[in-house]
């Protein structure tokens, strides 16, 4: 019996190590991943997130979608026809026009996704039978928003005039609906995806790119050097930035050539005006990815930061959902995301051939999304190393 106990001790004794260091490296990782409550919160907040933003900011079928009214006569069937396509609750009458000019400016610019005329002479038109037109124009840059309104017009006029006195019976609705969808009358999604490539691939190499410059020279050491010469945190931040400024714009560049050569994506816009208004947007995303360096402790949280900021900008900013049929606290979370702007940037230039004037709003919120970005940054840089 003793040979065989002192045969079993020895093995005996490794074994308990091999768990007591295990258990002691399990203790350690969760007292590290307590320490970084960068790392901690992103494994809470991410899922989170993602819950909040599929469980309630997303929607497939948009509704109550801005829509223009050009009224070339005022007359209760008029009135009728607007009240059953707001019965539909796919359009919601944000405008009313006076000129084909006005809705025309209207849509370049993305404020309405719809436009009805009902022209004149139509009401004595259905009385005498006549079945007039009720034009409608939708834009059609999202295939998806615009694709479930258009659908639901065939109800429209089937029940829009059911309880109007003096509009003849027919088996046939009394009137007809012509209706176009601009830029993208062939609902081709490449016309909306590759555009909005564009924005979202600029967003997530611009913000890790410049995410890692001011963690990666304290890491590597170099920090030393730049705090020992005689610069300032804006010839810093500024000498990090307009390198990746170029690397952005050779970005764009390629996507659109490719988009252009592989899938006949149009370009009815200013080319000058998309390359001016790509850099503003590149030097956004670069700034903002600028102050999560500033704010990280090292690389793995910069990172962790970036990617926190890009998930909101891909489900938010209409790039893979319709924009307009998410609800109203989702839109304004989305209207402060850089992404969000140059989409409508892009496309608008790209597809609808819109001008500067058309795309003021976006710009203007880019440039104070930069500045505000800009300030924060230079403000947290650190000038010394603790």
């Amino acid at each position: 019996m003793s040979v065989l106990g002192a045969a079993d001790a020895p093995g005996a004794a490794p074994t308990n190590g091999f768990w007591r260091r295990t258990w002691a490296m399990l203790i350690k990782e969760f007292i590290q991943l307590r320490r970084d409550r960068v790392s901690f919160a992103m494994i809470i907040m991410i899922p989170l997130m993602q819950l909040v933003l599929f469980g309630y900011a997303i929607n497939t079928q948009p509704r109550d979608l801005p829509t223009a009214v050009l009224l070339h006569e005022r007359s209760d069937v008029g009135r009728a026809i607007l009240a059953a396509l707001a019965n539909t609750r796919y359009f919601r009458i944000t405008h009313e026009v006076r000129t084909e000019a006005e809705f025309d400016r209207l849509m370049a610019s993305g404020q309405v996704l719809f436009g009805i005329e009902v022209p004149a002479g139509f009401e004595r038109a259905l009385r005498r039978g006549d079945r007039p037109a009720l034009l409608i124009a939708g834009d059609a840059t999202d295939p998806v928003a615009a694709g479930s309104a258009l659908g639901a017009l065939a109800q429209v006029a089937q029940t829009a005039l059911a309880y109007e006195r003096g509009i003849p019976e027919f088996s046939s609705p009394p009137f007809e609906i012509r209706a176009h969808a601009r830029y993208n009358p062939a609902a081709s999604t490449q016309l909306n995806i590759v555009p909005g490539l564009v924005g979202t691939i600029l967003t997530m190499t611009m913000l890790i790119f410049t995410a890692l410059s001011v963690t990666r020279e304290i890491e590597r050491g170099t920090m030393e050097s730049l705090l020992s010469m005689p610069i300032t945190p804006i010839e810093i931040m500024l000498g990090k930035i307009v390198p990746y400024i170029i690397v952005g714009f050779l970005q764009a560049s390629l996507i659109i050539g490719a988009g252009v050569w592989l899938f006949g994506i149009p370009v009815l816009g200013s080319l000058a005006l998309l390359a001016g208004l790509s850099t503003l947007f590149i030097t956004t995303n670069l700034s903002i990815g600028y102050t999560f360096s500033t704010l990280a402790q090292n690389q793995l949280q910069a990172v962790q930061m970036a990617m926190m900021f890009f998930l909101p900008n891909i489900l938010l900013s209409g790039f893979m959902f319709p924009f307009a049929g998410m609800p109203g606290w989702a839109q304004w979370i989305g209207e402060a995301l850089p992404l969000t702007h140059y989409l409508r940037i892009v496309r608008a230039i790209l597809l609808k051939g819109a001008t500067f004037v058309d795309l003021h709003y976006d710009a203007a919120i880019l440039l104070g999304l930069m500045l505000v970005a800009m300030t924060i940054a230079v403000t947290r840089f650190r000038r010394t190393l603790d």
